[in-house]
């Protein structure tokens, strides 16, 4: 194992200047997606720290399945790009896809192979990090370090491999080969980090030896403070950003809204593999819906200012996500509106915690009875802060990073001394 002088600096509990990192990721930068937010802030704060970074991800192509970008913003296989901050981005190829996920899967096999001959061609780093999903970055991610002789820390930004069983992508009581691949390689990391306890738990159960939670979370400076909603406003607005796919059973939300009916309105901000089944829906039940791409800065600020309540749903009959806080949960907290939370576990304990808003049921009746509570007592829809201040305190990226940036150090001091 190779580690830098002053590695051993960490045992008085601070990172160590000038570590070395090469992170194996299937989006990023300039793609907006979870692991591109998790990482290029905790890259922003790496580099405040001196700590030099090498991204390998493929040509940017979220999340549509194909280039969508000029190709010096996209990159280009194999060649270096400079990053936001002072990273050092590695393209390699993609597969073109549509919403199939045997095809998504397929392009992920295909640019994680890649990223092992493409990972050589880095700066020789003093740890390996692999962030999954995408599950098959999991084995190129062990490769990597192997054949590199340095620590390997996997992220888990999901319950892998539950949310396979659940999703019915795995069925049957024999594990799967994808099973054996991702707890083979839990167990042989030098470092499991989850972004919940929960599961953080769960895998601690299954004697995997060395696990620690870094949550996903935000900046706090880039986020406004929102000022409370009009209460003498005549209709409700209900509003949801983020991913428009099974995980989120987000036609729960579209049925409500046809239940309340013309005196509310709901806003879809997003994309995702039922975003077209969601449109046919709200058509079919004369939901009053509109549905709006991604949104960014201000245009995403303006719509959060404007809503009355902001959704944070997962659906509720996949055990997984018991143990599973959706990344935008903490966004939604930073700006202070009322959160209509569709969650259990994990999750719905923040939203409590926080005093962030209701903790509903995944049920249609339930949905729009809330609704048409608030919208006959605005007083509810007004939040005393507590939600911002506990992000302030647990879930703030400049903390996070430097507690991932603690036990990195910590892990490369254990090495130097064995």
């Amino acid at each position: 194992m190779r580690v830098r002088p002053g590695a051993d600096s960490a045992s008085n509990g601070s990172p160590v200047s000038g570590v070395r990192v090469t992170l194996l990721t299937h989006s990023y930068w300039p793609e907006s997606s979870p692991p591109q937010r998790r990482w290029s802030a905790m890259i922003k704060e790496f580099s405040r720290s001196d700590w030099n970074v090498d991204v390998v991800a493929p040509v940017a192509h979220y999340p549509f399945g194909r280039r969508g970008l000029p190709r010096a913003a996209a990159g280009r296989p194999f060649r270096k790009q400079a990053g936001q901050f002072t990273e050092i981005i590695r393209r390699v190829p993609y597969l073109r896809h549509g919403d199939s996920r045997v095809a998504r899967l397929l392009d992920q096999c295909y640019s994680a192979a890649l990223s092992v001959p493409a990972g050589l061609l880095t700066r020789r780093p003093d740890v390996v990090i692999v962030t999954a999903p995408g599950l098959p970055s999991l084995a190129a991610g062990y490769l990597l370090a192997r054949l590199r002789g340095v620590p390997l820390i996997v992220e888990m930004r999901d319950a892998w491999p539950d949310l396979a069983r659940d999703a019915r992508i795995i069925q049957g009581s024999v594990k799967s080969l994808v099973e054996r691949v991702v707890e083979f390689v839990q167990h042989r990391a030098d470092l499991v980090v989850t972004v919940t306890e929960g599961f953080a738990a769960t895998l601690r159960a299954r004697g995997v030896a060395n696990v620690a939670t870094i949550s996903n979370g935000v900046h706090l400076d880039a986020i406004p403070v929102m000022d409370a909603p009009d209460l003498d406003k005549p209709g409700f607005e209900a509003l949801y950003l983020g991913n428009h796919g099974e995980s989120q059973r987000l036609e729960v939300a579209v049925r409500a809204s046809a239940l309340v009916g013309e005196s509310m309105h709901l806003h879809m901000v997003g994309h995702g593999t039922q975003r077209r089944q969601l449109e046919r829906l709200a058509r079919e039940l004369g939901a009053p819906v509109t549905f709006h791409p991604p949104l960014h800065g201000q245009a995403m600020i303006d719509r959060y200012a404007s809503a009355d309540t902001c959704i944070v749903s997962l659906r509720d009959d996949w055990k997984s996500f018991e143990t599973t806080v959706p990344s935008k949960t903490y966004e939604v907290l930073a700006m202070g509106r009322h959160v209509t939370a569709i969650v259990k576990g994990e999750a719905a304990r923040i939203i409590a915690d926080a005093d962030a808003g209701d903790i509903v049921a995944s049920d249609p009746e339930a949905v729009a009875a809330l609704w048409r509570e608030l919208a006959a007592d605005r007083g509810r829809l007004v939040r005393n802060g507590d939600s911002r201040q506990w992000v302030k305190a647990n879930a703030e990226y400049d903390h996070l990073a430097g507690r991932y940036m603690e036990l990195i150090s910590e892990l490369l001091a254990e090495g130097s001394s064995s």
